[in-house]
């Protein structure tokens, strides 16, 4: 469940920016086959590589004309929702559901869209330790899930009714709130139709406004924020457990699209309490008393991506407190932001990783000064 809310939030946010009632909203929907293999990204997980996985891809679609400002300025992309269903080919890991809030870009005089989703999946046949203990890439039933995609379409070719073309990835895990938690990747290629309703009403693009994006620079802001969540270290049964990160960070606002930011996380992640303590009994020659200290201390640089009142989060950290020596110092932040009142409280559903190894899913709350 780490980043269901994460569709929520996205979806919510798109719908207050755009629910005026004077807007005139368009819409469409697009099918797509897709069929493809799992990627072998950790060699723990070639067992589950038996076949090539096919599967369904039913979507929503929000159209956009530059009602809002924020519409102009990206382009007029679409947003909505996304529903797939993926067998992959495979009995461990059988089939899954997710649900994704999703983002589509137009490049190439809007010949190809370029879509991010984010969301929950529902896996029919996770890990067991008696009855499924071979699938070792899903530790839970509910899963994260994100999909990126690229498409050559064509729309309303004919009375509404259009096509599309391409590929994509589909990612699952559960970010580590569950072990084991190897996750899977799938390379998929896809082909559909789209249909657009009442395509002949559908409004000229109304131009981004004279005012430039460099007129919302803001000054530097200091900001404070909480983070918590539960998750386990890759042993399995060793137990689920809170962590608690504060972050004290600055960022400068630079135009409508990029704030920049840097600061300092200081983590206490309990599930190392018991990580210390199970691996100075089982691995005595890692010279571990189990007395070590748990907690670290992180410097990051940032990047926020503004889309009005939401924001995508990007993140880079080094830790210069690191006494016990778990993964490696460098780590990452990706998720989604939304502010409130005047910009000066947020929350944040996010996803601390190393390099490509989930953390925990973090839930944040702060305040911007």
């Amino acid at each position: 469940m780490n980043r269901i809310f994460c569709l929520l939030i996205v979806i919510l946010c798109s719908q207050l920016v755009s629910a005026q009632q004077n807007e005139i909203k368009f819409h469409s929907f697009e099918a797509n086959y897709f069929t493809g293999t799992i990627m072998e990204h950790n060699p723990d997980i070639s067992h589950l590589i038996t076949g090539h996985p096919t599967g369904l891809i039913l979507s929503y679609n929000r159209k956009t004309y530059g009602f809002e400002e924020v519409e102009a300025r990206y382009n007029y992309p679409d947003w909505g929702v996304t529903f797939i269903y993926q067998d992959l080919k495979n009995p461990f890991l059988g089939e899954n559901y997710s649900l994704y809030g999703h983002f589509n870009f137009y490049f190439l005089n809007r010949n190809l869209t370029v879509g991010i989703g984010q969301g929950v999946a529902y896996a029919n046949n996770p890990y067991d330790p008696e009855t499924n203990f071979q699938n070792n890439a899903y530790g839970s039933r509910f899963l994260s899930s994100t999909i990126l995609r690229a498409n050559f379409i064509k729309e309303n070719l004919f009375e509404g009714l259009g096509f599309q073309a391409g590929f994509g990835v589909i990612h699952y895990s559960n970010a580590n709130f569950k072990a084991p938690n190897n996750s899977t990747n799938t390379l998929y290629f896809n082909a559909g139709l789209s249909y657009q309703l009442d395509p002949l009403s559908f409004p000229t693009y109304i131009p981004e406004t004279s005012w430039r994006s460099s007129n919302y620079a803001e000054r530097i802001k200091y900001n404070f924020a909480f983070r918590t969540g539960i998750n386990e270290a890759d042993v399995n049964g060793l137990g689920q457990f809170p962590f608690y990160t504060f972050s004290v960070f600055a960022d400068k606002r630079l135009n409508y699209k990029s704030t920049l930011q840097a600061g300092v996380d200081v983590y206490f992640s309990d599930f190392l309490i018991e990580l210390i303590r199970y691996r100075s009994i089982a691995f005595p020659e890692d010279g571990l008393t189990g007395d070590e200290d748990y907690r670290r201390i992180g410097i990051f640089v940032g990047h926020e991506l503004r889309f009005h009142k939401v924001a995508f989060v990007s993140q880079l950290g080094y830790y210069v407190y690191w006494p016990y020596e778990f993964e490696n110092r460098v780590y990452n932040r990706l998720g989604i932001k939304r502010y409130f009142y005047r910009d000066k409280l947020f929350g944040s559903v996010t996803v601390k990783a190393h390099y490509a190894k989930a953390e925990a899913v973090e839930f944040s709350i702060g305040v911007r000064l």
